[in-house]
């Protein structure tokens, strides 16, 4: 299975509400989504580089924000688990996304 990382830059710290997930800080800094691509993975990577949309996922609420900015978007062969397992970082929040892995991996991660 395909999947693909944003790499995401945050011009300051910012407070965000996530849906139902509550309130979060997300300090400044770059942040790494990885997310799955079943089919349709240009579609998906264009819905996520286009600020106004329906906040339907929990990046969308993160890709939203005026002090986000996507910096890198990267296609991968690998499917979302394994692409994951190359991001070394912090999670800031977990529960954040929809992480099928079982190493139970969250799709963001500060870098």
């Amino acid at each position: 299975m395909q999947s693909y990382q944003l790499f995401i830059a945050v011009s300051q710290t910012i407070q965000i509400q996530i849906g139902r997930l509550g309130l979060f800080s997300f300090p400044k800094g770059t942040y790494v989504y990885t997310g799955p691509a079943k089919r349709n993975m240009d579609t998906r990577i264009t819905r996520h580089l286009t600020k106004e949309k329906n906040l339907r996922w929990h990046i969308d609420y993160l890709l939203a924000n005026e002090q986000t900015k996507t910096v890198k978007v990267i296609k991968s062969e690998l499917g979302e688990c394994d692409l994951s397992t190359n991001v070394k970082g912090k999670t800031i929040i977990k529960g954040f996304g929809s992480s099928d892995c079982k190493e139970n991996l969250y799709p963001i991660n500060f870098k």
